[in-house]
């Protein structure tokens, strides 16, 4: 990856999760975080990965909530990114985060079992 795209990928990154914090009204966003950005070389699609706060969210909802918002934070994006074209935004679940607390309380019950 090119210093080039990982800079707009740290700048894509911060500009999204400000655009979710302070322009997107939605309800269904507000546990929504930016875990990571992959852009390709050639700038055309970024992937975004989020993830949702919250035991009791529902993640699908979140979901259906950025693919219809998806159009209005490209516009936002495109303001302030300094590049001719931005990037086709697509939002993809971030399970890493689950996977690393089931892991962990895996690893805490079979400290119990020691103990």
């Amino acid at each position: 990856m090119s210093l080039k795209t990982e800079r707009i990928n740290a700048q894509i990154l911060r500009e999204v999760s400000l655009i979710l914090q302070n322009e997107v009204r939605d309800r269904d966003l507000r546990l929504c975080t930016i875990t990571a950005v992959e852009t390709t070389n050639d700038l055309s699609i970024s992937k975004i990965y989020v993830t949702f706060l919250g035991k009791n969210y529902n993640q699908e909802k979140g979901m259906e909530a950025l693919e219809r918002s998806k159009g209005f934070i490209r516009n936002l994006l495109a303001k302030k990114l300094k590049i001719r074209k931005c990037p086709e935004l697509h939002f993809v679940l971030d399970t890493s985060l689950e996977y690393g607390n089931k892991i962990e309380s895996i690893i805490n019950s079979l400290h119990e079992k020691d103990n």
